[in-house]
C-alpha cells in the first residue's frame, strides 16, 4: 500500500473495542481497504515453493493463496470466488511437478491445483480434493520419494496420510477422538504442523504438549524432543516447522516469537527472532519452507508479512572455517617477524 494511502486508512479506521478485538472482526473500515488493496497480505500461515523458485503463502484472512516471485517482485493470487472456493486456507504443499495442494479448515477439505505456465506466469486449476476422514486439516507435507501426503488435522489430533497421486486415504498417525488429552509418545495434542526429510521421516509439532514427534516412513514412533518453558530449547506452543538439506530441524513457536533450530538429537544449535516488528523479529510467527537454495521463509501474522533469511550449510560453514584458519595462518608469520624487529631496534632502557 503507498505511503498516502495507508494513512489515508489510518485516519479512516474507528478505535475497535475489547469485544471486536477478542472476536478477532473487522471493522467495516478495514473491510472496504482489504477490497481496495487485495494484494496486502492480512493473516498469512502456510508457505510452499514451487521448482520455479516462487513462494506460495496462504493468507487465512484475506482468504487467497499469495504466489511471490522474490527477484521481480511480481504477486499473484489464487482468490477466493475467483479461482477457487475457500473457507479457510491454512497449508501450503507442492510436489515434484508443482501441483499445488491447500488445506482448508473451514471447508474440512485439501483442494489439488495443476499449474500452466503462459507467457512466465503461472495459471492453477482445481483438479482433485481430498475430503475423506478430514476435520480441521490444517499443516501439509509431501513424501516425493513415497508419494505420501501427511495432513495434519488439529481437531482430531491425527495426521492423516493419503497417496499423493490417486488422492486415496492410507492410513493414520495418533489417537483421535480424545479432546486433546493424550501426552503419550506417538499421540497429539491438537497438532499443528508437518515436515518430512530426505529418508522420508516425519516431523510433526505437538503443540499443546510443547514437542516435536518424529516418525519413519512407515508411521513408527522413533523419537520426540521438547518440553514448555519460555527460554531458548524450550518451546511455548509449537507451529511451523521444516527440516533443511543437512537435517537440521527448524521449529517457529508462535508464543516466543523465535525460530529454533535443533539437530536430530533435540539439542538446540541456534536461535532467530524474538518479539517486535523490525526485521528479522516476529509478531505471532506460525509459517516456515526452507527451500532448495537454502532460503527460509517465515510468516508472522500481526505485522502480516513474509521474511526471507538465508541459511548457511554445514559445508559453506567449513568452508569458510578452513579458509579463516588459512588466512590466519599466513599472517602469523608476518606479526611475528614484526614482533621480532620491533624488538631488536627498541633502545636499551
Amino acid at each position: 500500500m503507498k505511503l498516502d494511502q495507508r494513512e489515508a486508512a489510518a485516519k479512516k479506521k474507528t478505535k475497535s473495542s475489547w469485544m471486536d478485538r477478542l472476536a478477532g472482526t473487522q471493522q467495516k473500515e478495514m473491510a472496504d481497504i482489504v477490497k481496495d488493496f487485495p494484494f496486502q497480505l492480512i493473516g498469512p500461515y502456510g508457505i510452499g515453493i514451487d521448482s520455479h523458485g516462487l513462494v506460495y503463502v496462504a493468507d487465512q484472512r484475506v482468504g487467497a493463496v499469495f504466489i511471490f516471485n522474490t527477484e521481480t517482485r511480481a504477486v499473484q493470487l489464487i482468490r477466493n470466488g475467483h479461482e477457487a472456493h475457500f473457507g479457510l486456507v491454512n497449508g501450503i504443499a507442492l510436489d515434484d511437478s508443482d501441483r499445488l495442494f491447500v488445506s482448508d479448515g473451514k471447508l474440512h477439505r485439501v483442494l489439488v491445483f495443476k499449474p500452466t505456465w503462459e507467457g512466465g506466469k503461472v495459471t492453477h486449476e482445481v483438479e482433485g480434493v481430498i475430503e475423506e476422514g478430514l476435520r480441521d486439516p490444517v499443516g501439509l507435507a509431501l513424501d516425493r520419494e513415497n508419494r505420501f501426503l501427511y495432513v495434519v488435522d488439529t481437531q482430531q489430533d491425527q495426521v492423516l496420510v493419503y497417496d499423493a497421486d490417486t488422492l486415496k486415504p492410507l492410513r493414520r498417525m495418533g489417537t483421535g477422538g480424545k479432546n486433546h488429552w493424550l501426552t503419550a509418545p506417538g499421540d497429539f495434542a491438537a497438532p499443528s504442523n508437518v515436515a518430512v526429510d530426505k529418508e522420508g521421516n516425519v516431523y510433526v509439532t505437538d503443540t499443546l504438549n510443547n514437542r516435536v514427534e518424529i516418525f519413519d516412513p512407515d508411521g513408527k514412533f522413533i523419537s520426540q524432543f521438547g518440553k514448555h518453558g519460555d527460554g531458548p530449547g524450550y518451546f511455548a506452543r509449537p507451529k511451523g516447522i521444516a527440516v533443511d538439506g543437512d537435517g537440521h530441524i527448524w521449529v517457529v513457536d508462535q508464543y516466543q516469537d523465535r525460530v529454533q533450530v535443533f539437530n536430530q538429537e533435540g539439542q538446540l544449535l541456534t536461535y532467530l527472532g524474538g518479539h517486535g516488528n523490525y526485521p528479522g523479529q516476529f509478531a505471532s510467527a506460525v509459517g516456515i519452507a526452507i527451500d532448495k537454495n537454502n532460503r527460509v521463509f517465515v510468516t508472522d501474522q500481526y505485522p502480516a508479512r513474509l521474511q526471507m533469511f538465508r541459511y548457511v550449510t554445514d559445508a559453506e560453514a567449513e568452508t569458510e572455517k578452513k579458509r579463516r584458519e588459512e588466512e590466519a595462518q599466513r599472517k602469523a608469520p608476518a606479526a611475528k617477524e614484526g614482533n621480532t624487529s620491533q624488538t631488536r631496534s627498541s633502545p636499551p632502557n
